[in-house]
């Protein structure tokens, strides 16, 4: 990579949290053993069950990493967009990617070699040091996940993924927060372990309380404090009734 290509792949990296603490010497080492590949949307970068042998960070576009359940189905584990890492395990010997990164809309991506990589943990200890941050913070989003599949109530599900989807992607539009990426309805229900059914009746409802307002493949939250409400299931709180089962 040469000049303003370079430079605005440097820009791009400097604001992840994976290279916070680098000075721009190892950033310009650390890009030069990259390796940048476009990805059409709805095309795999990887598959589940693959030998994982490449380690890689989004620059354009975004990612949807799923997993197959033990039902056969499809869960969503999360999006992944410009600046975030994917397949971080890949920097460990004799893995297979526990999932499969699908691209949403044409996608841009900087992938490094596990070799490649070893050997820049070893020469930059910051490095390092985020690689085993980002890899704990996974694994607590994981278990977080699996905490909310067991104990809460659907529309808590939903309104904790509307949340976290608005802190990844949100963008202020007139009326609200704007969630700045693809989002079916379908989507939403691999991400909370649903159906579409129960999705599009919780969120009909929410939009006629005036909590949120969905178009095709997008979602803009008008009343945050009432989402945010549901999500910690608060007194007074709109949403499914208490009663209702979890799916």
């Amino acid at each position: 990579m040469e000049g303003e290509h370079a430079a605005t792949r440097l820009e791009m990296l400097a604001g992840s949290s994976l290279f916070g603490g680098l000075d721009r010497p190892a950033m310009t080492e650390i890009l030069a053993a990259a390796r940048e590949r476009w990805v059409a949307g709805g095309d795999a970068l990887f598959r589940e069950g693959e030998p994982a042998e490449r380690f890689c960070v989004v620059v354009e576009g975004r990612l949807k990493l799923t997993q197959v359940g033990l039902d056969g189905h499809e869960v969503i584990l999360r999006f992944v967009g410009p600046g975030e890492a994917a397949a971080v395990l890949a920097i460990f010997e004799g893995t297979d990617y526990p999932l499969t990164a699908w691209a949403v809309g044409p996608a841009s991506v900087l992938e490094w070699q596990r070799e490649a990589l070893q050997a820049l943990l070893q020469r930059h200890p910051a490095l390092a040091v985020n690689t085993v941050r980002l890899l704990s913070e996974r694994l607590r989003e994981v278990q977080e996940r699996f905490r909310e599949l067991a104990t809460e109530r659907v529309a808590q599900r939903i309104a904790r993924a509307l949340l976290r989807l608005v802190r990844q992607a949100g963008r202020k539009v007139k009326g609200g927060v704007l969630i700045d990426m693809s989002l079916s309805r379908q989507n939403l229900a691999e991400l909370t372990g649903t159906t579409l059914f129960t999705v599009s009746r919780v969120l009909s409802e929410w939009e006629s309380q005036g909590i949120l307002e969905s178009a095709r493949e997008r979602v803009t939250i008008t009343n945050p404090h009432a989402l945010v409400a549901i999500a910690e299931d608060l007194p007074g709180a709109s949403g499914e009734e208490k009663g209702k089962g979890k799916r």
